[in-house]
């Protein structure tokens, strides 16, 4: 059975078709709520108050084949929530500094390390774009901006990713093996 019926019969109140759905995208909504929430515990929070919310309203969904933009639209807006009565997030100084070192510098370069010290409007774009390969109407849509917005963040995010690899690699490249 596809996504599709899947949705439909989720509409029509069916639990269990509702739950296969969930499952088919638990990962990525974890991924999304991760990047940006950064605490487990708020993970989980957030995942569980956008599993309900969903089930709650899977009626006022008008057509199946959007109900993964829906369901990250949903996430988002209560990871945004969350991080607005949190009022502070971590900044990467805050960060331990176990977290911080690598055992060779060629560990440091890690993409999904560099993606989540971006600001947040360029990390979301990379993180639905191109590790949940959302389309760029499908972005647009979860974050409530133009496709626009979203290939100027994705241009941002890309420069400024490249910058950071480009760095790195001029500053190791003089580095001589012991």
């Amino acid at each position: 059975m596809d996504s599709t019926d899947l949705v439909h019969q989720a509409i029509a109140g069916d639990r269990e078709a509702f739950i296969s759905l969930i499952r088919e995208i638990e990962n990525s909504l974890y991924n999304t709520a991760k990047s940006m929430l950064r605490k487990e515990e708020d993970v989980a929070d957030a995942i569980q108050e956008t599993i309900l919310k969903a089930y709650k309203s899977m009626h006022t969904l008008r057509e199946a084949q959007y109900f993964r933009t829906w369901m990250f639209r949903i996430l988002i807006n209560e990871c945004n929530t969350m991080l607005s009565r949190r009022s502070l997030s971590t900044s990467y100084a805050e960060v331990p500094e176990a977290h911080q070192r690598r055992s060779s510098p060629y560990d440091e370069v890690d993409m999904r390390e560099a993606v989540d010290r971006l600001e947040e409007s360029k990390r979301m774009v990379i993180v639905l774009h191109y590790f949940e390969d959302l389309t760029l109407r499908q972005v647009a849509d979860a974050l409530n901006i133009s496709e626009s917005a979203v290939k100027m963040r994705l241009s941002r995010a890309r420069q400024e990713l490249y910058q950071k690899f480009k760095n790195f690699r001029e500053v190791n490249i003089h580095v001589k093996p012991i």
